[in-house]
C-alpha cells in the first residue's frame, strides 16, 4: 500500500485531497504539508530513513501554484536525489502540463480534483511502485498530456503530424484528430527540435516524417502532410528544402 504526502497551500484543498486519498483502499497513509518548506522537510526525513523506513514517502502530490517554491520547483529539487518519491501534480492550472512532464511527473490531475481522476492517477503510481520501477518514472517524455472533459488522454509525440498557432495556444493535428493545449508554438519548436520537428511558417510547425510533398510552384512553397496542403514562408523554405534532401539521403 501507498505512503503519501500531498502538499497544497490553500486548507480546504488539501483537506478534500487528502480525503480522498484516504478513501482509496490502495493508500495505506497519506499525510499533508500547507507549504514547499514543511514538503521537503518531511521528504528529508523519508530520505534519510530509506526505502523501507518508517519515514519513507512513495508519492507526493503536489499543488503548482504555492507561496515561495512552487510545486514545479520542489519536482526539480526531487529529481537532483537519487531515490526520490513519485510525483503527481494536483493543479488548477493546465498550462504547466509540458513542464511537468519534463520533470518526471507520473500523472497531472486538473482541480477540481474528481473521485475517479484521482484514482486513476493513484493506479499509475500504485502500478509502477509494484512493479519495482525506478524512481520518477513517467510516462514516456514524447508523450503530451492532453484534457478532455476532465479526462488527461497522452498524446503521443510521434504521432502529431504537424502543429498550428492559436494564439497562446497549439492545436496538434494527428491522424484520429486534433487536441488543442495551451502551449505557444515557440516553446513546442524549442522542445521538439530533437525529434524531427520544424518551423516552416509563423502559424505552423511539421514533423519532417510525416511531410509527403514540397511542392514548389513560382515563388511559393508548400508541403503535404497526409491530405493537408500547409504554405511554407520564404524565410523557412530554403531550410526546411536542406532537411528533407538531407533526410531523404541520409
Amino acid at each position: 500500500m501507498l505512503r503519501v504526502l500531498a502538499v497544497d497551500d490553500e486548507e480546504p484543498a488539501l483537506g478534500e485531497l487528502l480525503y480522498l486519498l484516504r478513501a482509496d483502499p490502495r493508500v495505506r497513509t497519506a499525510e499533508g504539508a500547507g507549504d514547499a518548506t514543511a514538503a521537503l522537510r518531511r521528504i528529508g526525513r523519508a530520505l534519510d530513513s530509506g526505502p523501507d523506513g518508517e519515514e519513507t514517502v512513495d508519492v507526493v502530490f503536489l499543488d503548482i501554484h504555492m507561496p515561495g517554491l512552487t510545486g514545479l520547483d520542489v519536482a526539480r529539487l526531487l529529481a537532483g536525489f537519487a531515490r526520490p518519491p513519485l510525483v503527481v501534480f494536483v493543479t488548477a492550472h493546465e498550462g504547466f502540463a509540458l513542464q511537468a512532464f519534463d520533470l518526471k511527473a507520473v500523472d497531472y490531475v486538473l482541480k477540481p480534483v474528481r473521485r475517479e481522476r484521482l484514482a486513476e492517477a493513484v493506479r499509475r503510481v500504485h502500478e509502477l511502485v509494484h512493479a519495482g520501477a525506478a524512481p520518477a518514472p513517467a510516462p514516456a517524455p514524447e508523450q503530451i498530456p492532453v484534457e478532455l472533459g476532465g479526462v488527461t488522454r497522452f498524446v503521443s509525440v510521434d504521432d502529431i503530424a504537424y502543429v498550428e498557432a492559436h494564439g497562446d495556444y497549439a492545436r496538434l493535428h494527428t491522424d484520429q484528430g486534433s487536441h488543442l493545449v495551451r502551449i505557444p508554438l515557440s516553446t513546442l519548436e524549442e522542445r521538439w527540435a530533437d525529434r524531427g520537428f520544424v518551423r516552416i511558417h509563423r502559424s505552423h510547425l511539421v514533423a519532417l516524417g510525416r511531410v509527403d510533398e514540397l511542392r514548389l510552384d513560382g515563388g511559393s512553397t508548400s508541403v503535404r502532410v497526409g491530405s493537408t496542403d500547409l504554405a511554407v514562408s520564404r524565410r523557412h523554405a530554403r531550410h526546411l528544402r536542406d532537411l528533407l534532401m538531407r533526410r531523404a539521403g541520409g
